[in-house]
């Protein structure tokens, strides 16, 4: 009595990969994820949850339900592949937070169920390239964060010594110097708010914030950008080869198997002709 489920089984499978990847499935689920994003932004207001709450959480609890049956079919179908695709592991984890209890100490879960909406980077492919770009980035932009890290802690050593006695509010210890320098490096309020009163008990002291913000804000941040841009122009290099060399595999299969095909024709005709001279014959 096995033989026959174990027969069907990859006919199952198929048919319900065809159905989970159609286009049709994943605009439904992409849209699933749009408007679970607004009724989770709609929990937040009092007022409406006031009129509108149970609808709004029966919806939420029904989408949610989806979730967890794709989750679910997608596992069936790709069994261990499931798992090794990140993409994949990430939705796991999404919609496996929102089926945690989010009572007690784990009431800050609640607020994590809006991770849900980030499965739209797995739905749009465009989104998607930008997500693998920033992450092929990451090993140049650790390089950087180090580097800046470096010259901030040197910056914030000169700091210290310099303006701690006369602006302890700003420079009392290594880490006020950090966090003034960090809002100096965002130029907010660096000039009339930090620079200007320090200048006026230490007049030279403009050569220093003018050389940190050089350094950290108009060099080093730019280079986080370039890392960025230079990282999504590889990946989308990359990508185009892999489609040049995807079509170009299918023109030498094609290719192989028209020249095959005519083989086979050149054989069936001379088959036909030695008919041909047989019955004549």
């Amino acid at each position: 009595m096995t033989a026959p489920s174990s027969v069907h089984a990859p006919g199952v499978r198929a048919r319900l990969t065809t159905f989970i990847e159609h286009p049709l499935t994943q605009r439904v689920i992409l849209a699933l994820i749009l408007i679970n994003a607004v009724t989770l932004g709609l929990e937040t207001s009092p007022a409406i949850m006031a009129v509108h709450g149970q609808l709004i959480l029966a919806l939420d609890k029904a989408i949610l339900g989806v979730f967890v049956l794709e989750i679910a079919l997608r596992l069936y179908v790709h069994r261990l592949r499931f798992f090794r695709d990140p993409w994949s592991v990430f939705d796991f984890l999404v919609v496996g937070i929102a089926l945690l209890p989010a009572t007690g100490q784990l009431s800050v879960l609640r607020a994590l169920r809006v991770l849900r909406v980030l499965r739209i980077l797995t739905i749009v492919p465009s989104m998607r390239r930008v997500v693998g770009a920033l992450l092929g980035a990451i090993p140049g932009l650790i390089s950087i964060g180090l580097v800046l890290l470096l010259i901030y802690y040197v910056f914030a050593v000169i700091a210290t010594n310099l303006f701690a006695a006369a602006f302890p509010e700003w420079f009392g210890h290594l880490g006020r110097s950090l966090y003034t320098l960090f809002q100096i490096m965002t130029l907010e309020s660096w000039s009339m708010g930090i620079s200007r009163p320090v200048m006026e008990q230490f007049p030279y002291a403009w050569a220093f914030f003018i050389v940190f913000i050089l350094v950290a804000t108009f060099t080093m941040l730019n280079l986080f950008i370039a890392i960025i841009v230079n990282a999504m122009q590889t990946f989308g290099e990359d990508e185009h080869q892999e489609t040049v060399q995807a079509l170009e595999q299918a023109r030498e299969h094609i290719e192989a198997d028209l020249h095959t095909e005519v083989r086979a024709l050149r054989q069936e005709i001379g088959e036909l002709k030695a008919l041909l001279r047989d019955s004549r014959s």
